[in-house]
């Protein structure tokens, strides 16, 4: 599942071709993904002009000149494909070319900029949806979320104060959207690995009884904004199916600390500590038992 660098890094390829310009023709090519469409999906796109491209969380949303927004998500296995007009290509060293098969090309926008921009979904996990601007605040999908992670306002006294009391273990109440929006199995596990933390200590540890933040937190939060700035500037991460918008593959990947590195030595200075794997809430937990505590 893409996490917040990957759509991040989505958002940003997206953007020179779609922001300010207008959606000339909006085609549906199959009535659902993950949920159907709306019976005014293309209605309600064609012929606007998108005003802004923005993220919360792991959506797209793009505003557009109606007042309404498109809400979209990549699910597992969709990719937005940018195709321009002299078919140009931008291939670089994690480049790979893509499959020639439009089967599961499922949603095209035809943009006034002159590009074509087609969604790719072969599992049909992702989804979209068009909702009104001011009904965002009470849209089932969003209104849960908690703070973004780069945010201005996602700092140690928030987190603290968000696990201050819970009995679940860090790298659940990490994964928990309402407490911290966008952030994936991923980018936990290495965020925890470069606070020195383990997954399996208690989320409330990090606060004093009095909800107020500990060194941990402070640690903790410096390394998800770490985790996640380096993971955007490498394009994400590329496991299985992550493609960026010019066909490029992320490379953060070849950056993991732990993740996915079960029997390597653990890469912090001077541990000599093996990384480990074991499954926490039906996810699998990358840690090294020596340095994280």
């Amino acid at each position: 599942m893409p996490e917040l660098p990957e759509v991040e890094t989505v958002r940003r390829g997206l953007q020179p071709v779609m922001e300010g310009a207008k959606i000339v023709v909006a085609e549906a090519r199959r009535p659902d993904l993950r949920f159907p469409f709306q019976p005014d999906f293309v209605a309600r796109l064609q012929g606007q002009i998108v005003t802004g491209l923005g993220r919360r969380a792991k959506y797209l949303m793009a505003d557009l000149a109606s007042g309404d927004v498109l809400l979209m998500h990549l699910g597992m296995s969709g990719s937005f494909r940018v195709i321009k007009p002299d078919n140009e290509a931008a291939p670089g060293e994690f480049h790979y070319p893509r499959g020639k098969d439009s089967t599961h090309d499922h949603v095209l926008f035809r943009m006034s900029s002159g590009a074509d921009i087609v969604f790719n979904d072969p599992r049909r996990f992702g989804y979209m949806k068009v909702i009104a601007r001011n009904a965002l605040e009470d849209e089932p999908l969003l209104r849960d979320l908690g703070p973004e992670p780069l945010g201005n306002e996602f700092d140690a006294a928030m987190l603290a104060s968000s696990c201050a009391g819970k009995t679940t273990s860090l790298k659940a109440a990490l994964l928990d959207q309402r407490v911290v929006a966008g952030l994936g199995n991923i980018y936990v596990c290495e965020a925890l690995h470069r606070s020195h933390l383990s997954p399996r200590r208690i989320a409330a540890t990090i606060a004093t009884k009095k909800g107020e933040p500990t060194d941990h937190a402070k640690r903790l939060v410096g390394a998800i904004h770490t985790v996640l700035n380096d993971a955007i500037k490498a394009g994400g991460s590329s496991l299985r199916d992550h493609r960026q918008t010019s066909g490029e593959l992320g490379y953060f990947q070849h950056s993991f600390k732990v993740y996915d590195r079960e029997g390597e030595t653990c890469k912090t200075p001077r541990c000599g500590g093996i990384v480990k794997r074991f499954t926490q809430n039906g996810r699998s937990t990358f840690w090294c038992t020596k340095c994280q505590k």
